[in-house]
């Protein structure tokens, strides 16, 4: 191997990259490989930080050595499948916000916000095959595979950095649109259940409430009420995993096709009305814009799918939440 590629392993970490961890650090900087396989060069000490090992979780700072192991610095190609055309040409055309410093999308349900676990490519790999050139486009937040809507995508490292500390202290608002089972007859209600990540064979996350999990919030609204459904709007105040199904299930609403947490018979009752997905939309987020300090509001509609079905409901009648 030429002396040329050994060089080009290694990289030093500048100021901007500072703090960030060495996993996700990687995941940019090897745009397009498997999470998977960049947790097995951390796993296998093929990725050196300063001629050490370091655990995923490691924080990097400035004037730090990554040394990458040489098929990757010499073929950038390696272990990057492309990225198929549909997909590029479907988050293309989910924009609805694209400034110099970020994009916001209408994330499609179905595809996850990254690659790994069996999922190939996701969001964030198929917006760097829409804007390759040499942009290191970053995850804000994240949405579950099944939910659609709003999602925040960084392009500037500062600008990542600001709006991580909003979402930090809860000065980013989000809302979503959920249907539910049953009729909704608690008016506006503010629910406090604190929630546990649980693991089931095969490694899928199940999450339970539980006086051991973390602290959860989540306000629900009344929309409509179509009888023995329910559309809500739906705040999460707190960013847990799986938290508005879960706390959901927990007031004996589950969300219509959700097959990890809902009820099968009123589940099968949606399919027949056209819903084949889980129902649930984040359809609007507000912010403070880091750049300029004024206040950004943004929403991505209902998609059509879940608007039919609500149309097949029947006509519905103010609920007491309007």
């Amino acid at each position: 191997m030429s002396d040329d590629v050994r060089r080009a392993a290694v990289h030093l970490i500048e100021e901007d990259a500072a703090g960030q961890r060495i996993d996700n650090w990687l995941l940019r900087e090897l745009k397009g490989w498997p999470r998977s396989q960049i947790y097995r060069l951390l796993r296998s000490g093929q990725v050196r930080v300063n001629s050490g090992r370091r655990r995923p979780d490691y924080r990097l700072r400035a004037g730090d050595r990554v040394r990458l192991p040489p098929q990757a610095a010499a073929d950038p190609s390696v272990g990057r499948p492309a990225v198929p055309a549909a997909l590029r040409a479907q988050l293309a055309a989910a924009v609805i916000q694209d400034t110099p410093e970020l994009i916001v999308l209408d994330k499609p349900a179905g595809l996850a916000v990254h690659g790994g676990s069996g999922v190939s490519f996701g969001v964030i790999e198929g917006l760097r095959a829409v804007y390759p050139d040499g942009e290191r486009l970053e995850l804000v937040h994240r949405l579950d595979r099944e939910t659609s809507g709003c999602l925040l995508v960084a392009r500037k490292r500062g600008m990542l950095k600001a709006l991580h500390a909003q979402f930090r202290d809860n000065t980013v608002e989000k809302r979503y649109l959920a249907l539910v089972a049953g009729r909704w007859q608690r008016g506006r209600d503010t629910v406090e259940l604190p929630l546990d990540v649980r693991h089931r064979a095969g490694g899928e996350r199940h999450v339970v409430v539980a006086d051991s999990g973390k602290p959860a919030r989540t306000e629900f609204r009344l929309v409509e009420d179509f009888g023995w459904a329910s559309l809500l709007e739906v705040m999460p105040h707190t960013g847990r995993t799986h938290q508005i199904r879960v706390h959901a299930q927990a007031l004996g609403h589950p969300v219509a096709g959700d097959e990890r947490y809902g009820d099968p018979d009123f589940n099968h009752d949606m399919a027949a009305l056209g819903l084949n997905r889980l129902f649930l939309h984040a359809h609007a987020v507000s912010f403070t814009h880091p750049g300029s300090g004024e206040p950004w509001a943004l929403s991505a509609p209902l998609p059509p799918a879940l608007s039919a079905v609500l149309e097949r409901l029947g006509r519905p009648r103010r609920g007491p939440g309007r």
